[in-house]
């Protein structure tokens, strides 16, 4: 581990100005996020020329690979609050052995889960309620995904690890040439164009896991030969089953909170499914428009993540807390502004990208009942992000739950029925962002999140 150039980094991230060092570790994370926005709306804009049904497809799989794929990244955010934690307390030699245990560990990991998602894979949709049109396009799609799991979970584990250490520029870099990789090879694949198989929605897949294959390689070389923060070797990698246990201790918590939150998404799959294709490629459009806005709410939590890590791990738990409470106010105000361009040019957005009268029709109960509590989570997203970076993985696993749980399907299945309309389920969805933000809030303020984790 270069200790000067991390020493520098952690010296700003505990002593610095907090907008300004907020802002430079941000902004990466911004661009790293819109780029793979961009990524989802160009996969969304393609498929959607082959109609409704190939663009709810990735829609349908992707919450049976996010459940899998969230088992190891709960282990990831523990090795992140290790590492981070860590360099806070200038423990550099421990930091960089968390490293190398959290990389082998997602490696071993990642084999387990492709091998048991290609398994489950037909029966998973069957009980998703996926209707008969759309139930081949997404096999195809989410069998394609499953091969490329462990570049995609490799590729976390670099991830995490450089933002630990508060390089968050080097990810973005690799992040962008893979998506801007993606990008290129998705019509081509999609549609055969220059001489590629036309490979329809299986091309998508095939775009998308090539191109994590790519960062995952680039990201492993650079660990390997010490060309950022961290430095890995054959000896840092091997089975450490102490740190396991720690990162099991601290990262199962995690692991169900974000399995628990993606198996919820199946249900509520499901439960969407019960009003056919046009409520879901509906919903599916939606979740683009709110994955391109959360792309700058999402980025300042995590590089406030980072400074709440290393802020804790130095025992500046005031700090902490004035960095933590000016994310929520800056995230509140960008999905504010954000949700108003979405009700205001409505019509435009949902007919770029399919010209469909019945789901046009959709969004007007959509963004009516749903986008208002867009604003909410985004003091949600910062409040499990604390939580987490803290290494109280416990928290956010509870108010992860409560949201989903407890709240989102519960509102959106019974809404539906009463109502007899996807309204009730838009209603119920919007309803579970605002009440789980004010509780997520609350359980801030008491401050039981400021201890940290590692030994003194």
């Amino acid at each position: 581990m270069n200790g000067d150039k991390i020493h520098e980094m952690r010296r700003e991230i505990v002593e610095g100005n907090i907008e300004r060092t907020l802002v430079k570790l941000a902004y990466p994370l911004i661009i790293n996020n819109m780029v793979q926005v961009l990524y989802n709306l160009t996969d969304t804009f393609w498929l959607g020329k082959l109609g409704r049904e190939e663009l709810s497809a990735p829609g349908t799989a992707w919450p049976l690979v996010w459940f899998f794929m969230s088992i190891g990244m709960g282990f990831a955010t523990a090795g992140f609050a290790f590492v981070s934690q860590y360099i806070g307390a200038k423990d550099y030699e421990r930091a960089n052995r968390s490293a190398g245990a959290l990389y082998s560990l997602m490696m071993f990991f990642s084999l387990f889960v492709t091998f048991f998602g290609l398994l489950i894979a037909s029966f998973a949709l069957k009980f998703m309620n996926v209707t008969p049109e759309v139930y081949p396009y997404a096999l195809n799609y989410i069998r394609v995904i499953f091969i490329g799991i462990p570049f995609s979970f490799t590729l976390f584990a670099f991830n995490f690890l450089l933002r630990a250490v508060g390089d968050t520029k080097t990810p973005v870099r690799i992040n962008m040439f893979t998506v801007f990789l993606n990008i290129v090879l998705d019509p081509l694949l999609i549609f055969g164009w220059l001489g590629f198989p036309r490979l329809g929605v299986i091309g998508a897949a095939v775009a998308t896991m090539f191109s994590n294959s790519m960062g995952s390689f680039i990201g492993g070389y650079l660990l390997f030969k010490g060309r950022v923060g961290i430095h890995l070797t054959r000896e840092s990698l091997k089975p450490d089953l102490k740190f396991y246990g720690k990162i099991f201790r601290v990262g199962l918590p995690s692991s169900v909170g974000f399995s628990a939150d993606a198996l919820g998404f199946v249900i509520l799959t499901r439960i969407i499914y019960i009003y056919g294709t046009v409520a879901f490629a509906t919903y599916s459009i939606t979740n683009r428009l709110t994955n391109f806005m959360f792309a700058f709410a999402d980025g300042i939590s995590q590089a406030m993540g980072t400074m709440v890590g290393q802020n804790v791990g130095a025992e500046k738990y005031r700090r902490a807390k004035k960095i933590a409470e000016k994310t929520m106010l800056i995230n509140f105000v960008i999905l504010s502004i954000g949700t108003a361009i979405v009700v205001i040019f409505r019509p435009q957005i949902f007919s770029f990208f399919i010209k469909d009268r019945e789901i046009l029709k959709e969004s007007v109960k959509v963004v009516r009942y749903f986008a208002f509590s867009l604003p909410f989570f985004g003091i949600f997203d910062a409040v499990s992000n604390v939580f987490q970076s803290a290494g109280h993985t416990k928290k956010s696993m509870i108010l992860g739950m409560l949201r989903l749980w407890v709240l989102r399907i519960p509102l959106a299945y019974l809404l539906g029925v009463l109502m007899a309309d996807t309204l009730g389920v838009w209603l119920g969805m919007g309803l579970s962002n605002i009440i789980g933000a004010l509780i997520g809030f609350l359980w801030f303020i008491k401050g039981s999140w400021m201890r940290r984790i590692i030994e003194h």
